[in-house]
């Protein structure tokens, strides 16, 4: 099992501002590795860390400690933020992190499911008590639905093809493994894209991850719910993001909440006053020296929100 190496570290926590005595979420806790470096610099703060994975949300236990005892973890999916926080008795906190990406244990724990790499049942459930998983989809979607995920959400250019295979290919027996799968990724598409560089079937399993945990819509619902409880006068958001679909809503969310659009009345334009700013305007991305040793943070980008 490779080590979970945490994407944009520095830049993160830099741009979360932290303050000793802050209250921080993190809502996707993982393996503790953003969490760990926020709780060293807390003092009388708080960290809370979510997670819906019972195995990260053991592996963090150890970490954290090690380090202090002001967290808190919460074993939950992050949309119910607003529950959480009403369960804890807080209402505004300093800052929020959410970074977007599968870590490295679950992609290299072959019972999961989640590599092409690693031949195993075919599953992609973060909560592993959730029924939906991607042997569900694969065996029973039609090639209408499978185009449609495959397309959306990993802009595959053979969805059609690949969705045609999958449903003949389970005419004669279910589709069980990650590698079944690889096998018909392959088989439906052309040589040349086979010979170019990157695996034939990342985006059909992006896909079908992000179909799995409804990640998008998720995502939304979250953004939403969180901006609100950002404490005034500093409190942020940092949102890292692996997947276009993924940071287009991260975009355009905190867009509308920042951007002041005119409104246009009988009279002259009137501007809206915003209560927040774009930290940054344009996404923060991985620099040379992170990109060497760790190649999943290629397609990082990081966005920050602050409230007024």
């Amino acid at each position: 099992m490779s080590e979970h190496i945490p994407v944009l570290l520095k830049e993160t926590i830099e741009g979360l501002n932290i303050k000793k005595d802050g209250i921080y979420l993190d809502l996707t806790l993982g393996r503790a590795g953003h969490s760990s470096e926020i709780l060293k610099r807390l003092d009388k703060g708080l960290l809370i860390g979510v997670d819906q994975d019972q195995e990260a949300i053991d592996k963090s236990e150890e970490q954290l400690k090690a380090i202090g005892g002001n967290y808190k973890i919460i074993k939950s999916n992050f949309s119910f933020i607003n529950d959480i926080l009403k369960d804890l008795n807080i209402d505004y906190v300093d800052g929020v992190l959410m970074d977007l990406g599968v870590s490295s244990p679950q992609f290299d724990e072959g019972e999961r499911g989640f590599s092409y790499r690693v031949d195993a049942p075919i599953d992609m459930r973060m909560d592993q008590e959730q029924r939906l998983s991607a042997k569900e989809i694969l065996n029973n979607y039609s090639v209408e639905e499978l185009t449609k995920i495959f397309r959306d959400y990993g802009d595959e250019k053979y969805a059609y093809q690949i969705s045609k295979n999958i449903v003949r290919y389970r005419l004669n027996k279910p589709i069980e493994t990650t590698f079944e799968l690889v096998d018909i990724i392959k088989a439906s598409k052309p040589m040349k894209e086979l010979k170019k560089v990157g695996h034939p079937a990342k985006q059909v399993f992006q896909a079908l991850r992000i179909a799995v945990n409804d990640e998008l819509n998720v995502l939304t619902k979250t953004l939403n719910d969180i901006l609100p409880h950002l404490r005034e006068n500093g409190g942020r958001l940092a949102v890292i993001t692996f997947h276009s679909g993924e940071d287009r809503i991260v975009k355009n969310i905190f867009k509308e909440a920042a951007v002041e659009i005119g409104d246009r009345y009988d009279g002259p334009r009137k501007e809206k006053e915003k209560q927040y700013r774009l930290v940054n305007n344009k996404p923060i991305v991985s620099g040379k020296e992170e990109l060497e040793i760790n190649h999943r943070s290629a397609s990082a980008k990081l966005r920050i929100i602050e409230r007024k």
